[in-house]
């Protein structure tokens, strides 16, 4: 029962812009680690001191407040860390054991209370303390202390959740009578890059879908869970909830991508008639008038579609190369630039490779970065082979690292050691791994075949618009899985209907279908993509941050480096190491739109990303000249 004044929620507005939370991956990280500490005793000292000043009592609070939080939320940071590196019974029992452990003292109602009085006299506070407080009201909304059964069921939910996806064994049927197989995420993501027969696609492509049945009732568990933390706070869903991170409401999000998604649209329509006449010509059937049959393309949510394009092999150059040097090199295009190298127990914590095959350990198959202790303790989670795209996603993961390591300063609060906003983390990484595919850099430091280098640059171009966060993913980060949980938590999908959902916005959004109808109740194709389970709501991070790539990478080229942004190179230079550093080491101390003008000279535009594609946008013109187009 909420026992709060009535007050409360209407006072607690989902619609006051407030500061970005810190980059996460999981509830537990987020909603336990990320609701701040304050027990009872921060409350006696804060307020209690009627002549100090609003400024004083607020400053006395948030220092009574990180110093209780700081250790536990680093406490459970390693808990998690252990259960998607170790899956095990006993890791998940302690990792919720740390969340309920940090709950107990955190979004009191106490809290909740002294934060609405202060945040009432706001115009008494500088910005700095503002921006602090309006991140512990949000915060306190993802496990309200007035609702503490509904917290330590969704927090053991989360818990459960993560460890029926992390330890999920895949089963592969051979289709010869043999006996199935048990391939690893990897393995099945490989034989959709490398299958071309049609009926072994399907086979592998469902196989990857199996995992989406033991997650369905969970999912729809977390829905009501999570929708239950943020009403109790005022928003009118959990969706809105994240919205309010960037200042926005949901309407106003879904109006920001589907702009995205418009004025991208006819270059990804012209891809979408390429690729469908590319991809029947290498099965041997048929080019579909419309939609692309799902197991056709070469990723399983047809987020994007590597391989397409033939004629420059991409991972010759790291074939017989240490597995260690993919890290190290990404970590030598930093330093390049002026970062600062890796601190040592970068390497000793993180676990970057996969599974050695003697070994019974499941690990989480995502790439992921993580922040330890909000100071020093960096790592990262990958599963790196030696390929192209693990080079990329490398140079991607580090980009996140240097961006805590740039706002782990004393200027900036612990509070505020975030992204100037989420997407702004994944636009950072995104931005390095646009870098890393530069044929320039790629040249400089030997990765670059002769064969690559003759190659037509349009064909770099239509790589990279096919795979990796570009033009084929934005349909899916901004269209399908935004509109997806945006409905989701808003009640307008029913629980019976999911599939259906899904699959309506697919068709919609990319022009995609599955190759026969998808059964409800056994199946739950939504809930295969890891985010929904364990970092929800929050997508279009994803589709924005590819924004905030191209426009900052337009940025460095034309106005630091004078180059070509297709043809350009930042390796070694000091100029633009100090643009990112001066950029990253900000955190959230600003408002991520004024910072974005200030840095670029506009607000967040699709249009830079449309400029950067333009000479393909003309070549497949011509190439699909006669052909249908759309879907």
């Amino acid at each position: 029962m909420d026992d709060r004044p009535a007050s409360t929620s209407s006072e607690l507005s989902p619609l006051t812009p407030a500061a970005p939370f810190v980059d996460r991956r999981r509830f537990l990280q987020a909603a336990a680690a990320g609701v701040l500490v304050a027990g009872p005793s921060i409350a006696a000292n804060s307020l209690a001191q009627a002549t100090d000043s609003t400024q004083a009592q607020a400053e006395k609070f948030l220092k009574g407040y990180v110093e209780t939080w700081l250790p536990l939320e680093k406490a459970l940071n390693e808990a998690q860390w252990k259960a998607v590196t170790d899956v095990s019974a006993e890791h998940t029992c302690d990792q919720v054991a740390r969340a309920l452990e940090l709950n107990r003292v955190v979004a009191a109602p106490d809290v909740i209370t002294q934060v609405q009085l202060l945040l009432q006299q706001r115009e008494k506070l500088d910005d700095l303390t503002v921006r602090q407080l309006e991140k512990i009201r949000l915060r306190v909304a993802e496990a309200p202390g007035t609702l503490p059964e509904v917290v330590k069921a969704r927090a053991e939910a989360e818990a459960q959740q993560s460890a029926t996806q992390d330890s999920f064994t895949y089963t592969l049927d051979s289709g010869s009578g043999q006996a199935p197989t048990h391939p690893s995420a990897n393995d099945l993501d490989a034989m959709l890059l490398s299958q071309i027969d049609l009926t072994s696609r399907r086979r592998v492509w469902e196989s990857t879908k199996a995992i989406g049945g033991p997650l369905r009732d969970g999912l729809l568990r977390l829905r009501d869970l999570r929708n239950q933390s943020a009403r109790a706070l005022g928003f009118s869903d959990y969706f809105a909830l994240q919205v309010a991170d960037y200042g926005m409401t949901t309407e106003q999000m879904l109006a920001l991508c589907d702009s995205a998604i418009a004025e991208t649209k006819p270059l990804y329509e012209q891809l979408h008639a390429w690729a469908r006449r590319t991809l029947a010509t290498r099965y041997q059937t048929d080019a579909p008038s419309g939609k692309i049959p799902a197991h056709w393309l070469p990723n399983r949510w047809g987020q994007n579609w590597p391989g397409l394009v033939q004629g420059v092999d991409m991972d010759a150059p790291f074939r017989g190369k240490p597995r260690a040097y993919i890290t190290e090199q990404a970590e030598r295009f930093y330093v390049s630039l002026g970062f600062p190298p890796l601190p040592k127990s970068f390497y000793e914590r993180s676990d970057l490779y996969p599974v050695d095959p003697p070994s019974t350990r499941k690990k989480n198959s995502h790439a992921s970065a993580w922040h330890i202790d909000l100071k020093n303790d960096v790592r990262s989670l990958m599963s790196i082979v030696p390929d192209s795209r693990w080079f990329t996603t490398a140079h991607h993961e580090l980009g996140h690292i240097y961006y805590y390591i740039s706002y782990s300063r004393p200027e900036v609060p612990y509070l505020l050691r975030a992204g100037a906003n989420r997407a702004f983390h994944e636009g950072i990484g995104d931005l390095i791994g646009l870098a890393a595919g530069q044929r320039p850099y790629l040249k400089q430091v030997g990765l670059l075949t002769p064969e690559a280098e003759a190659a037509d640059p349009v064909k770099f171009l239509l790589d990279t618009a096919l795979d990796g966060a570009s033009i084929v993913f934005l349909p899916f980060a901004a269209g399908t899985m935004t509109r997806f949980e945006a409905d989701f938590y808003a009640g307008k999908i029913e629980d019976g209907q999911l599939n259906v959902a899904w699959w309506k916005l697919v068709g919609s959004y990319q022009g995609i279908e599955p190759p026969a109808e998808r059964l409800e109740q056994s199946l739950c194709d939504a809930a295969t993509k890891t985010h929904i389970n364990d970092d929800p709501a929050q997508y279009y991070d994803y589709a924005l941050g590819t924004l905030v790539k191209f426009q900052i990478h337009d940025h460095i080229c034309r106005t630091i480096l004078h180059q070509d942004p297709r043809a350009c190179n930042y390796f070694g230079n000091a100029q633009v190491g100090e643009f990112l550093r001066e950029f990253l080491s900000v955190g959230a101390t600003r408002d991520w739109n004024t910072l974005l003008r200030e840095t670029t000279g506009s607000g967040l535009s699709a249009q830079p990303m449309a400029a950067y594609f333009e000479p393909l946008t003309a070549w497949l013109r011509t190439q699909n000249d006669g052909h249908p187009i759309g879907w």
